[in-house]
C-alpha cells in the first residue's frame, strides 16, 4: 500500500501534484522502468521526465526506509511502556533519519553506562535535587548517598556519579541536539593538521598540513582529499566548535546553548559550580565527540554525493558524445618500443584485420607501407588514434604517410583511451575475441568507440572510464547505482539496433537484463535477423511485461514495418493507423514529410489510452524517425608543432577537447599527453557557478596557455582568449611553487603567477 504522506512529501519537493507522484510510484511498484515511464507514460504521470523520476525513486526509497524504521522504533518504545502521544507524534512527523534516531536515543537499548550504574546505586534523587535546588551544598548532600557496596565510597565519586546521570540525560535530549547540530554545521571549522613526522611522506597533502575552514562550506573535492589524507595516516582532522580568535574562549558557545536550552540560571549559589561542571561534561564528554563524528560523516556523505553527481554528469556527456558513424575505421593503439597495435573494423564494428607496426623504432617506411595497404584494401574512412603514450608521434607518422601515399584519404581522429585496457582484459573481450592478443583488443575498442562511443563504452565498467573526481574515495555501491542509471538513461535515449547490438548494449535497455539480452543474441544467431519487433516474444524469458518495457527502444532497420525503426511503441501503432486513415496516405509517404505532419493536430487522434503528449511524440517521431539525440560529430585539431609540454609557450592559443569537468573547472586535452586546467574563473567573462553550464565532457574548445609547470605536470589554461599572461608566467622546469594556497600561511607566500592563481583558486574557498 502506498503511503499518502509520502506522496505529498515528494510532490512538494518536486513541485508537482500528488497525483503525479502517486501514478509514478504505482508504475515503479508494478515493475516499470524510469526510461519507459518517462517516454511512454507521460499522460499517466503528467509528463514527469527521467530526472524527476530518478529523484522521485531515490527519495521514495529513503522515505520508505524511514517509515519502516519508525514502525520498529514505535514498537520498541511501546513494549517499554514509555510511548506518549507527544512522542508518537514527533516520531511519526519527522522526515529525517538523524532526527528520528535522536528521538529514539533515550529509549534505545544500550550497554550499562556510568549514569545507569549511578542510578542503580540510588544517586538519581541527589542529581535532581542539586540541579533543581542550587542553594544546597553538594558535598553535604553527597554524604547522604555514600554506598560502599556499589562503589561510591567517597564524596567525589558520588558527585561524579550524579553528574553522569544528568549528563547522559541531557545528551539524549532531541531538541538540544538539534540546536547544537544546527549551530555547529553553520559555525564550526574543520581543522586539518599533519601528523608529526609525516611531513615528507605525506607531501602530496601539504596543502592541508595546517588548514581550517567552515565545515558547511568545504567543496567536495577538498573534503575528500582531507579524508583521504587522514585514512592514509598523514593528516588528523578535528572539529573546532568556536569562532577562531587570538585566545581560546573560556567557555564554548555550545555550553552556552546547552545552558539556555535547559533554562539554567547560574549565580554564586553553592551548587552552581557543580551544575556548571554538568554542562561542561555534557558538552565535552558526550555531545562534542558524537557530533564531531556525525558532522564529519555528514560532510563526507555530501562530498561523496557531489563527487558522484560530477562523475555521473561527465559520464553522461561522454556516452552521449557524437558518433563518427558507421564507417570503416582503423584503430591505432600507440606505443613506442612495443609498437603500434592496429585493428580495422567494418561499418558495423566487425573485425577485418589486425597488425602491429614499429614506426618509432627505425621501421617507419615498412610501417607506412603496411598501414597504407590496409587503408586501401579495406577503404578505411576513419583512423582512430589513442591518446596515450606516443599518441602525437603516431599522429605525425600517419600525416607523413598520407603525404607519401595520396590514395590514403582517411580522416584521423585522436580518441580517448580511457577504459580501453580494462575492456581488453575483460571476460567480455575474451569471449568476443578469444584468439586475439589483449593489446590488439584495445585497438578494436579504440576504433569502435569512434564509430559509436555509447555502444562501445557500455562494455566497460563505468567507474573505469576515468571521468570522475575522487571516485575511489566514495561509496562504491552508491557510485555504481548512479552510474548504472546514467548508462540506462543514455542507452534508452538513443535506442539500439536490435540486429547488431551486443549483449552488453541490449542488457542496458529498459526491461532487459544480461540473461534476456544473451537469449536475444542467441535467438538472432539461430533464426537470423529480426524482421519485426513482435518476434521478441519468441525469445526465452522475454514475456509481455519485458516486451512492453523494451520494445520502443529497440530498432529494426529495413524490417517489415517501418515503424519498427522508430521510437513509436508497438502499443501505439493503432494511433498511426488512425492518422493514415484520416489523411489517406501510406506510411512510407508521410514518414519524414514535415509539411503533412505539421498540419496534423494531436488532439484529433487521442483516445482513452493515448493523450496529447503521446500523440505529439508520435507525430514528431514520424517526422524524423529514429532520430539520434546526440550532436553532430566533430573533433579537435591539435597543433602540429605542439606535441609535448616542452613545446608549449605562454600565450599560445590552441584547440582541445574537454576530458573532465569538476566543481572547480575543466580539464582540456591539447595534445601534449597532459591535460591542462581551465579554472572556473577562466571559463567565461561572466561569473560561473557551475562549470557544466559552460562546458561538458567532449566539447571542442579554444584555450590560451597561461602557464606551464613541467616538473609538476601542470598546465594553466584560459578560455578567455583575451586574458593577459602574467609577466612572471613562463615554462618552469623545477621550481617548488606553492600553487594551491588554502590556508593563511600559504596564501601570504604563494607566487603571484597565472599558474599559482589557477591552481590556488581550484582549491580555495569559493
Amino acid at each position: 500500500m502506498i503511503n499518502p504522506q509520502i506522496n505529498h512529501i515528494i510532490a512538494g519537493e518536486l513541485a508537482v501534484k500528488p497525483e503525479q507522484v502517486l501514478a509514478a510510484i504505482t508504475l515503479l511498484d508494478e515493475g516499470s522502468t524510469v526510461p519507459f515511464i518517462a517516454r511512454y507514460r507521460k499522460e499517466v504521470t503528467g509528463g514527469l521526465d527521467d530526472t524527476q523520476l530518478r529523484t522521485l525513486d531515490t527519495r521514495l526509497n529513503y522515505l520508505r526506509e524511514l517509515d519502516d524504521r519508525k514502525q520498529t522504533i514505535l514498537k520498541s518504545i511501546t513494549e517499554q511502556g514509555k510511548l506518549t502521544p507527544e512522542l508518537e507524534k514527533s516520531i511519526t512527523q519527522t522526515l529525517n533519519k538523524t532526527e528520528l534516531e535522536d528521538l529514539y536515543l533515550p529509549y534505545k537499548p544500550k550497554r550499562r553506562t556510568r549514569g545507569q550504574i549511578a542510578i542503580e546505586a540510588g544517586l538519581e534523587p541527589l542529581a535532581d535535587s542539586l540541579w533543581l535546588n542550587p542553594q544546597r551544598v553538594p558535598e553535604i548532600e553527597a554524604e547522604k548517598y555514600l554506598n560502599t557496596d556499589k562503589g561510591f565510597d567517597d564524596i567525589k565519586s558520588v558527585l561524579d556519579g550524579a553528574r553522569y546521570i544528568l549528563m547522559e540525560r541531557f545528551a539524549e535530549d532531541a531538541g538540544l541536539l538539534a540546536k547544537v547540530r544546527h549551530y555547529l554545521w553553520n559555525n564550526a571549522h574543520l581543522v586539518s593538521q599533519v601528523n608529526t613526522g609525516k611531513e615528507e611522506d605525506g607531501a602530496k597533502f601539504r596543502d592541508y598540513f595546517e588548514q581550517h575552514e567552515l565545515i558547511s562550506k568545504i567543496p567536495s573535492h577538498r573534503a575528500l582529499a582531507m579524508f583521504r589524507g587522514r585514512n592514509e595516516g598523514f593528516l588528523q582532522l578535528s572539529l573546532n566548535a568556536d569562532p577562531l580568535s587570538e585566545e581560546p574562549p573560556k567557555e564554548s558557545y555550545c555550553e552556552h546553548i546547552i545552558t539556555q536550552h535547559l533554562g539554567l540560571q547560574l549565580n554564586d549559589q553553592p551548587a552552581d559550580k557543580w551544575r556548571k561542571a554538568v554542562i561542561s561534561w555534557t558538552w565535552r564528554i558526550k555531545i562534542l565527540m558524537s557530533m564531531e563524528t556525525e558532522l564529519m560523516t555528514t560532510l563526507r556523505e555530501r562530498a561523496e554525493d557531489e563527487a558522484i553527481n560530477v562523475f555521473a554528469a561527465n559520464l553522461h556527456d561522454m556516452l552521449m558524445a557524437a558518433p563518427a558513424g558507421m564507417k570503416v575505421t582503423m584503430g591505432m593503439d600507440p606505443g613506442l618500443r612495443t609498437g603500434v597495435k592496429i585493428a580495422v573494423v567494418d561499418a558495423t564494428g566487425k573485425l577485418l584485420a589486425t597488425e602491429t607496426i614499429y614506426p618509432h623504432t627505425g621501421q617507419a617506411d615498412k610501417a607506412a607501407m603496411i598501414v597504407a595497404a590496409l587503408c586501401i584494401k579495406y577503404h578505411v574512412e576513419l583512423v582512430a588514434i589513442g591518446n596515450g603514450t606516443a599518441s602525437r608521434e603516431t599522429e605525425r607518422f600517419f600525416l607523413d604517410l598520407q603525404k607519401k601515399y595520396s590514395e590514403v584519404k582517411a580522416q584521423k581522429v585522436i580518441v580517448s583511451e580511457a577504459g580501453a585496457s580494462v575492456y581488453s582484459a575483460s571476460e567480455l573481450a575474451a569471449q568476443e575475441f578469444p584468439d586475439l592478443d589483449v593489446s590488439i583488443r584495445g585497438a578494436v575498442s579504440i576504433a569502435r568507440r569512434l564509430q559509436d562511443p555509447l555502444a562501445e563504452l557500455v562494455k566497460i565498467d563505468p567507474k573505469s572510464i576515468g571521468v570522475g573526481q575522487y571516485q575511489h574515495d566514495v561509496s562504491q555501491t552508491l557510485l555504481a547505482k548512479k552510474l548504472d542509471a546514467v548508462v540506462e538513461d543514455c542507452v534508452n535515449a538513443v535506442g539500439v539496433n536490435l540486429n547488431t547490438a551486443s549483449v552488453m548494449l541490449l542488457s542496458r535497455i529498459a526491461g532487459l537484463n544480461k540473461v534476456i539480452a544473451q537469449n536475444i543474441v542467441e535467438y538472432r544467431n539461430e533464426h537470423g535477423q529480426f524482421a519485426e519487433r513482435k518476434q521478441l516474444l519468441n525469445v526465452t524469458r522475454l514475456g509481455p511485461k519485458a516486451f512492453e518495457q523494451c520494445a520502443g527502444f529497440l530498432r529494426i532497420m529495413n524490417g517489415k514495418n517501418p515503424l519498427d525503426a522508430s521510437a513509436v511503441h508497438p502499443e501505439a501503432y493503432p494511433v498511426v493507423e488512425r492518422i493514415l486513415a484520416t489523411i489517406n496516405k501510406p506510411l512510407k509517404d508521410i514518414m519524414g514529410d514535415s509539411t503533412i505532419l505539421k498540419s496534423l493536430k494531436a488532439v484529433d487522434f487521442t483516445d482513452e489510452h493515448f493523450g496529447v503528449p503521446t500523440v505529439t511524440d508520435i507525430i514528431k517521431e514520424l517526422d524524423k524517425p529514429g532520430r539520434d539525440p546526440r550532436p553532430e560529430f566533430k573533433t579537435a585539431q591539435f597543433s602540429e608543432n605542439v606535441e609535448t609540454m616542452n613545446d608549449l609557450k605562454v600565450g599560445m592559443i590552441l584547440e582541445g577537447a574537454v576530458t573532465n569537468v569538476t566543481n572547480f573547472g575543466a580539464f582540456v586535452d591539447i595534445g601534449v599527453h597532459q591535460d591542462g586546467l581551465v579554472h572556473i574563473s577562466a571559463l567565461s567573462d561572466k561569473f560561473v557557478e557551475d562549470p557544466r553550464t559552460v562546458v561538458k565532457t567532449g566539447d571542442i574548445v579554444k584555450v590560451k596557455v597561461m602557464e606551464v609547470e613541467i616538473a609538476r605536470k601542470r598546465i594553466a589554461l584560459s578560455m578567455r582568449l583575451d586574458d593577459q599572461t602574467s609577466s612572471s608566467a613562463k615554462n618552469t622546469q623545477g621550481q617548488n611553487k606553492e600553487s594551491r594556497p588554502i590556508n593563511t600561511k600559504q596564501a601570504n607566500t604563494v607566487s603571484n603567477s597565472a599558474m599559482g592563481n589557477a591552481f590556488a583558486a581550484a582549491f580555495k574557498k569559493k
